[in-house]
């Protein structure tokens, strides 16, 4: 079975999501801006979600984190509990 970890930073406003992004994509570390933005209690391990199959997440989520390249900060993802920046740290096909 597919196996994938990633990380995430869940906010409530597809803007606040896009301007993290940018934050990121302009140097600022992942872990930290999950510290201080997520709303998930991921948040306390830098958004850390650790491993998990296919279908254990809400579909939108489980379809970028098993189809989007590794290491790539992928976003703003909407699902019922708001918008996330997605990274996969690890894939296992």
């Amino acid at each position: 079975m597919t196996q994938a970890a990633a990380r995430h930073i869940l906010v409530d406003t597809e803007e606040q999501c896009l301007q993290l992004k940018t934050d990121i994509e302009n140097g600022a570390d992942f872990a930290a801006v999950a510290r201080e933005h997520s709303s998930c209690p991921s948040s306390r391990d830098g958004g850390n979600l650790g491993t998990f199959g296919r279908g254990q997440m809400v579909p939108e989520f489980d379809q970028v984190v098993f189809s989007a390249p590794v290491g790539v900060v992928q976003g703003p993802v909407r699902t019922q509990f708001g918008y996330h920046l997605v990274e996969v740290t690890e894939r296992q096909d």
